[in-house]
């Protein structure tokens, strides 16, 4: 398969596998692919196999999946504690 049909494979899977949205799947490896994680496979297509495609769906949502830490509501404050 083509770099471009890697990419889409990798989509699929985490779609069907993983539970995401097809916008969430794409964003995810939207941001693995700007991380740098596809670069191999661009430049070795052989590479971009039906099994690469599972092995990298499964690093890819483990690796990017997860959300970006926010802080939370209530938190520590700066400063001085209000009276």
């Amino acid at each position: 398969m083509t770099y471009e049909e890697h990419l889409d494979e990798v989509a699929t899977l985490l779609f069907e596998r993983f539970g995401l949205t097809e916008h969430a799947a794409i964003q995810l490896v939207m941001k693995a692919q700007a991380a740098g994680y596809f670069s191999g496979h661009d430049d070795d297509p052989s590479i971009c196999t039906q099994l690469r495609a599972e092995q990298d769906a499964k690093r890819v949502f483990k690796e990017y999946g997860k959300p970006a830490a926010t802080p939370a509501p209530g938190g520590p404050t700066r400063g001085r504690p209000r009276k």
